[in-house]
C-alpha cells in the first residue's frame, strides 16, 4: 500500500501569457517561455524536486520538514528575482522588433504555495503526484489575489503551508486572502507582493567584504548546487552538523535577512551574527561578535557561493577587526581558527556530497535545458596573514 507524504506543493506560473501568445508570432514566444520557464524551474531546484512541466508553469514538491520559513521564502523571492533578471536580460539582448519580443515585459510571475498529504505514483515510468491536495494547490491557481489586492506578481501561502513551514506572515506585512472553490471548499492564506520584494531587493544597499580586506579567507570546493550549498550554510538546524565547535544556533528576528541576528552557541559563549547584506543565493555578510579573553572582538565576514562547473565553491571572507586591540586578539588566535576552519570546512563538503546523493537518488526529474553536471571537487584552501 502506498504511503502518504507530507509534501510542500509550489506551482510557479508565467502569468498574462495566454493573452501574450494569442497576439504574437508563435516561435518567438515559444522560444521565450522555453527560456523563462527553464530560468524559473532551475532557480526552484534542489530545494525544490520537479514533478511537472505543465505548459507555462513548473509544478515542483519538497518534504515539509525539509524546509522552514525563511529557506521557503527566499527561494519563491530569489526564483522571482531571477525571472525579473532575465526578463529584462532577454528584452535588452535582442534586437528583434517583433511583438513577441517587444512585449516580453508583459510577462510577469506568480507562485501559489500549499501543504498536504500526497501520494507518490510510478505510471508509465514517471512519477505522478496524486491525492486532494494536488488538486487544492491546482484551483489556487484560480483566484481572485489581482482583483482584490491589485497586486499581480505575487505568492499566495495557503494557511497549511503557513503552518507547515512556521511563517509569521503578518509579522511579514503578508495580506490575508480567502478563496473559496466547488468541491473543495474555503481556503483562506496570506499574499506576498514580490514586486514590491523586487523593488527593496533593487533599493537594498551592498555590503561587500573585499579580498583586500581580508584577514582570512577560507575557500571549500563542494559538489553541491549553490541553492544547496546556501542551506546547508544558513540555516540554522544544518550548522551544527558541520560548523566545529557549534552547540547550537538561535535565530532572532522574523526571518532570516538583513536586520535579523542569530546567536551561534559554543557551549556557554555565544557569538552574535548580524546580517547586514543577505542575496540567496549569491552571498551574505554579517558582523559578528566573539568573545575572547582579552574582550569581546567584532568583525565582518562575507560568505560567496560561486558556482562552478563542478559546484559551488563557498568562500568566507573575514574582515580585519577595526581596533589595534581587536586585531592583536584576532591575530593571536589564529591558529585556533585556522584549525577550525579546516575541520568546518571538511565537514561542510562531507555533508554536502551526501545530501547531493541523498537527493540524486531520489530519481530522475523531468529534463530541463542547460541540466549541470556534478564532478569531484579541489581540496579546500585556506589562506592566512603570515605570522
Amino acid at each position: 500500500m502506498l504511503k502518504p507524504e507530507s509534501l510542500c506543493l509550489v506551482i510557479a506560473d508565467i502569468s498574462g501569457y495566454t493573452t501574450y501568445l494569442a497576439g504574437v508570432e508563435l516561435d518567438h514566444a515559444q522560444d521565450i517561455l522555453a527560456d523563462l520557464i527553464s530560468t524559473v524551474a532551475t532557480a526552484l531546484r534542489p530545494t525544490f524536486r520537479l514533478a511537472k512541466l505543465e505548459g507555462d508553469a513548473a509544478f515542483v514538491v519538497a518534504p515539509v520538514e525539509r524546509l522552514d520559513a525563511s529557506l521557503l521564502l527566499d527561494t519563491i523571492e530569489r526564483c522571482y528575482f531571477g525571472f525579473r533578471r532575465r526578463r529584462r536580460d532577454v528584452r535588452q539582448a535582442t534586437s528583434c522588433e517583433c511583438d513577441a519580443c517587444v512585449r516580453i515585459p508583459d510577462l510577469d510571475l506568480k507562485f501559489v504555495i500549499h501543504a498536504g498529504q500526497v501520494i507518490r505514483q510510478r505510471i508509465a515510468g514517471w512519477e505522478e503526484l496524486v491525492g486532494a491536495d494536488v488538486i487544492v494547490v491546482h484551483r489556487l491557481l484560480k483566484n481572485s489575489v489581482v482583483e482584490e489586492t491589485g497586486v499581480r506578481a505575487y505568492a499566495l501561502f495557503s494557511d497549511a503551508a503557513v503552518r507547515g513551514t512556521g511563517i509569521e506572515p503578518e509579522a511579514l506585512g503578508m495580506t490575508a486572502h480567502h478563496e473559496s472553490y466547488e468541491a473543495v471548499g474555503d481556503v483562506a492564506g496570506w499574499v506576498e507582493d514580490l514586486e514590491a520584494r523586487w523593488r527593496d531587493e533593487e533599493a537594498q544597499r551592498r555590503v561587500v567584504v573585499k579580498p583586500t580586506d581580508a584577514m582570512y579567507t577560507v575557500e571549500v570546493p563542494t559538489v553541491a548546487p549553490p541553492q544547496l550549498a546556501w542551506e546547508y550554510v544558513t540555516t540554522p538546524g544544518r550548522r551544527t552538523g558541520w560548523q566545529a565547535g557549534v552547540t547550537g544556533v538561535e535565530g532572532v528576528g522574523d526571518r532570516r535577512g538583513v536586520g535579523a541576528a542569530n546567536h551561534c552557541m559554543h557551549g556557554k559563549d555565544v557569538i552574535v551574527e548580524e546580517i547586514l547584506d543577505w542575496r540567496p543565493y549569491d552571498y551574505l555578510t554579517q558582523r559578528s561578535t566573539m568573545p575572547t579573553p582579552g574582550g569581546p572582538v567584532r568583525f565582518l565576514t562575507t560568505i560567496e557561493f560561486e558556482p562552478t562547473a563542478d559546484g559551488t565553491i563557498v568562500r568566507q571572507i573575514h574582515a580585519a577587526p577595526k581596533t589595534a586591540k581587536e586585531r592583536a586578539i584576532f591575530a593571536e588566535m589564529g591558529p585556533l581558527f585556522e584549525g577550525i576552519f579546516e575541520q568546518s570546512s571538511r565537514a561542510l563538503r562531507a555533508s554536502l556530497e551526501a545530501a547531493v546523493d541523498d537527493r540524486n537518488a531520489e530519481g530522475p526529474e523531468p529534463a530541463l535545458p542547460a541540466a549541470r553536471e556534478g564532478g569531484a571537487a579541489p581540496a579546500v584552501r585556506i589562506r592566512a596573514p603570515p605570522r
